[in-house]
């Protein structure tokens, strides 16, 4: 399962949420089945639909 701290910490270079945002589609499209968020990203530009956010790029990204 990915979790959303596990890239926080694999990805120190990320400045910002969109930069987060292609991330998780990358870790989608590489083969990830399930994906938590178990923390809020700490970037000043995150928005309030964070988790919608975030969970539309994982399973569009996702899609076979």
């Amino acid at each position: 399962m990915l979790c959303l701290s596990e890239i926080l910490l694999q990805h120190h270079e990320l400045q910002s949420f969109d930069e987060l945002v292609t991330v998780v589609e990358n870790k989608a499209r590489a083969g990830e089945r399930f994906f938590q968020m178990d923390v809020r990203p700490p970037f000043p530009d995150t928005p309030e639909t964070w988790e919608d956010r975030l969970e539309a790029a994982f399973a569009v990204s996702n899609r076979n």
